[in-house]
């Protein structure tokens, strides 16, 4: 008779028929990791070979991205995520959170000149599931463990919110931009703005109103919300960076009434969103993706160099 048992509160108690079946669903994910991704790798190399053979683009060169860091970038624009708010996600939001930030990292060392990207109150349930991603320490990030205000001067800090009445109107290199990294299913409505406005922080909204219209709920995730800040530092317009990056299926138009004709992001389902990002821009409190998993970069090497090993027992 199987005997296992969980430890709550110092008092061990026998597992439920569904708490075993998980818990046998996870160990079964953890011992085949490393197969899985062995078949992944060979799997995207013949599928390079396919495309050299045919003359196809295969997505950025490997050689190429490991040129482009932020230590070598000529941008310097900070931007954090906050990942202070454990305490307000259960265990499956903070993964999502984790996936966002591996997609705002794929597409940070895909750019010629990344941004300084931050990791802060980086420990906990975050780092340990951030952690299952193979080779996550290696990643071309800024990870700290400190929160965030004691990582830059208070002055520079500038905390994205969609309740603010402040706009950005363009990016300064000066300040450092703080994304707050909080999935919470509108439990916690205002949050980021009323902590930063307590501690006497600057806070501002993007201008999304001010450039675009869209037929649904201006929500967005940590990392569309990064992305579109990540455009602008490469020289795009407002404009076009959130048209490029919001998804399609929101029916965003500029103001002179062109349609989004991004289909990149037809993907992302953003739904339900966390209820900082409810209103007119993003900070990225943000998005619960419906309990759907949202596929990682499209091109084949960020597939293959960044495939998520996220626990599927979350």
């Amino acid at each position: 008779m199987d005997t296992q048992v969980e430890e709550v509160n110092g008092v061990k108690e026998p597992l439920s028929k569904k708490q075993k079946k998980k818990l046998m669903k996870k160990q079964k994910w953890l011992e085949t990791k490393q197969e899985r991704r062995k078949k992944e790798k060979l799997k995207m190399k013949q599928k390079r070979a396919v495309a050299k053979a045919q003359g196809l683009s295969f997505g950025p060169d490997r050689k190429k991205l490991k040129q482009c860091t932020m230590s070598g970038s000529s941008c310097k624009q900070q931007i954090v995520v906050d990942m202070s708010f454990e305490e307000f996600m259960m265990e499956k939001d903070i993964g999502k959170c984790a996936k966002q930030i591996h997609r705002s990292y794929s597409a940070n060392r895909r750019v010629d000149n990344p941004t300084q990207l931050y990791i802060t109150s980086f420990h906990g349930q975050f780092k340990e599931i951030l952690s299952k991603n193979i080779g996550y320490s290696n990643w071309d990030l800024h990870y700290r463990t400190e929160f965030y205000r004691e990582c830059f001067r208070k002055e520079d800090l500038v905390y994205l919110s969609s309740d603010s009445d402040n706009i950005i109107d363009k990016l300064d290199e000066s300040k450092v931009y703080v994304i707050g990294g909080l999935v919470d299913h509108n439990a916690h409505k205002g949050l980021c703005h009323k902590l930063a406005v307590e501690n006497g922080i600057q806070h501002a909204r993007l201008p999304i109103d001010e450039y675009i219209v869209m037929k649904t709920r201006k929500v967005l995730t940590i990392d569309q919300v990064f992305r579109i800040l990540l455009g602008v530092t490469q020289g795009k317009s407002w404009k076009d960076s959130f048209l490029e990056i919001i998804p399609a299926r929101k029916g965003a138009t500029d103001k002179d009434g062109s349609p989004d004709n991004s289909e990149e992001e037809q993907v992302e389902d953003a739904s339900k969103s966390s209820s900082c990002n409810s209103v007119s821009t993003p900070s990225a409190e943000t998005d619960v993706e419906n309990g759907n998993e949202v596929s990682a970069p499209k091109d084949m090497e960020t597939r293959l160099e960044n495939i998520e090993h996220t626990d599927p027992s979350l």
